[in-house]
């Protein structure tokens, strides 16, 4: 069976309530391990627009003149608007919908959490793009105690319109199926969850290019661009160290802009009935900031070629106060051959470290 009919048979299944609509723990966990290696590709592209790169830069609180205006993108050498080095955040987060609704099914997307990202950029991402999909689950591993829990990692191999590569991404995710849900937490959720009378029907625009699955994954590497000169820096060097503040309204904020409807970013009532601290940034949200904050030192968010971030701790938000996340960052590593250098950063809530790992390599000039 193809890449492609098997797919429709997943989503033919969760659509009519069949093999795999309900299962147990044990059974959704020897469901998914079969999953491993599976590939589809998203049906529908995802076009970036001019207004959707601002609203994501000014949501991950970055003001670098590539993201707001063509004159300033430009001057960096580029010939429209750039997204900023997080925007994937948006098309991953349908991607990874997706996936879970119609694919590796038996989860519920408010019990998985993102514990480790990596994305590698081929090249920035940029207003009229359209980007095309190709998903797969790497890995997975149930673990029973000392308590159940399924961890899993998925990739994502994003293309644009012209059949060039753009970023690769690797998500690693920890999900907790059958949990016992408590009667309160169950009628808060869907007192707060978005209700929605009816969805349109995009359509079906991307045939899968079922061969591009088995291909090695992609090199392409951007240029420097706008970045600054290899020569002026030094390994141990510092990075200014920058504070940002985050309040009920960033979150909410981020949330329509990302598209992610949790109710552990915004509801009280929820967070109440789950026993948690209080309501947390999104994991992509800090990772956005740190992008920002490694931006402004390096001169051009385009000259990213790969950051990983290790979620460690969330950052708790109060109801009557700004939540400060402190960046402080180095030069880890410098390479005269490629000139290209690695960033380590460090991000903390008080003296609570919110990565366990951050760090970018960039292309320098």
């Amino acid at each position: 069976m193809s890449d492609v009919s098997a797919t429709r048979d997943r989503i033919d299944d969760a659509d009519t309530g069949g093999p795999a609509a309900k299962m147990t723990p044990e059974e959704i966990a020897a469901h998914t391990q079969t999953l491993v290696g599976f590939h589809y590709t998203v049906d529908d592209y995802y076009e970036i627009g001019r207004e959707e790169v601002r609203k994501h830069a000014m949501a991950v609180q970055d003001a670098h003149p590539t993201h707001w205006s063509e004159e300033g993108a430009r001057a960096f050498g580029h010939q429209t608007l750039i997204a900023a080095p997080t925007y994937v955040s948006v098309l991953g987060i349908i991607a990874q919908r997706r996936l879970f609704e119609d694919v590796i099914t038996g989860y519920d997307m408010w019990q998985i959490m993102q514990t480790d990202q990596r994305l590698v950029y081929h090249q920035p991402m940029k207003v009229g793009d359209r980007l095309i999909c190709d998903v797969s689950l790497e890995s997975f591993r149930h673990v029973s105690s000392p308590e159940m829990i399924d961890l899993m990692v998925t990739k994502n191999v994003i293309w644009n319109q012209h059949d060039e590569p753009v970023m690769t991404t690797w998500t690693s995710l920890a999900a907790r199926p059958g949990m016992d849900v408590d009667p309160d937490l169950e009628a808060s959720l869907d007192h707060v969850m978005m209700k929605i009378d009816a969805v349109g029907e995009p359509g079906h625009t991307v045939e899968p290019q079922t061969g591009r699955y088995g291909l090695p994954d992609p090199t392409q590497s951007p240029g420097a661009f706008g970045a600054i000169d290899f020569d002026t820096l030094e390994k141990g060097q510092e990075l200014p160290a920058k504070r940002y503040l985050l309040t009920r309204g960033n979150l909410s904020n981020y949330a329509g802009v990302a598209g992610d409807p949790n109710p552990i970013h915004f509801s009280d009532h929820v967070i109440q009935a789950a026993g948690m601290d209080d309501v947390v940034a999104h994991g992509m949200q800090t990772m956005g900031l740190g992008a920002s904050f490694i931006s402004e030192f390096i001169g051009d968010p385009a000259a990213f070629c790969e950051y990983n971030v290790r979620f460690t701790s969330p950052v708790y938000v109060p109801a009557n106060d700004s939540a400060a996340v402190d960046f402080t960052g180095k030069v880890k590593s410098l390479d005269p051959e490629t000139r290209r250098g690695t960033i380590a950063i460090t991000a903390k809530q008080g003296d609570r470290r919110i990565f366990g790992r951050a760090q970018a390599v960039i292309q320098f000039n």
